[in-house]
């Protein structure tokens, strides 16, 4: 496999940390996102993604998959130990929630894209990350609360905890307060302890600045 991303995307860094726990080998393709216009925004990205986005999953030569949840949902089904999915059918419903907040409620509103047109507004991109991470990060919170354990769901890693760790990461970077997020923080920190999390951290990738 070939995963096609950058490393600094939140939603590439979720199937690192996927691609890690389930020990899966993989080749990476650095996409760089930040100089010039992006190469995400090349042809030769756009006929693997034409949304123009990392992450890309090439399963095998011309397979490709796009869309960070998708793609841990396919590793999941194909390589189904070890899970990242409860089986009970509430507990996976409540996971997909929680993965739900962070990949459609918020990571939209604050991707290298959208920076970049509301900077072309000449409207301040930082105010505008604190604007919705910091209530969507509040939002989580309480819905983290009732349902975490170890982890956000009970004691069992999930997507919902492989979503996290890079949103902490980024909210941070912005300069977004955390110190309100107790749930989140105490699974954080039980997350970033093990190996597989530690391996996939954005700054230990190739394409990271030395």
């Amino acid at each position: 496999m070939k995963l096609h991303g950058f490393w600094r995307s939140t939603a590439t860094w979720r199937v690192r940390i996927a691609l890690a726990y389930k020990g899966l080998t993989y080749e990476y393709v650095a996409v760089d996102l930040l100089t010039g216009a992006g190469a995400q925004h090349s042809p030769e990205h756009r006929r693997l993604n034409p949304m123009a986005q990392v992450p890309v999953l090439e399963v095998e030569e011309g397979l490709y998959l796009t869309q960070s949840i998708a793609i841990l949902e396919y590793l999941e089904e194909r390589w189904p130990t070890p899970p990242l999915l409860p089986r009970d059918p509430l507990a996976r419903a409540r996971v997909r929630q929680l993965t739900e907040v962070i990949n459609a409620g918020i990571q939209p509103l604050q991707n290298t894209g959208v920076q970049r047109h509301v900077e072309s507004l000449g409207a301040d991109a930082r105010a505008w990350i604190h604007r919705f991470v910091g209530p969507g990060l509040a939002a989580l919170e309480a819905m983290t609360r009732p349902l975490a354990g170890r982890f956000s769901v009970g004691d069992a890693l999930s997507f919902a905890d492989l979503t996290l760790v890079p949103q902490m990461a980024f909210a941070r970077r912005f300069g977004v307060d955390v110190t309100g997020l107790p749930t989140l923080l105490r699974v954080e920190a039980n997350c970033v302890e093990l190996e597989f999390f530690k391996k996939s951290h954005a700054d230990l990738q190739p394409d990271a600045p030395r």
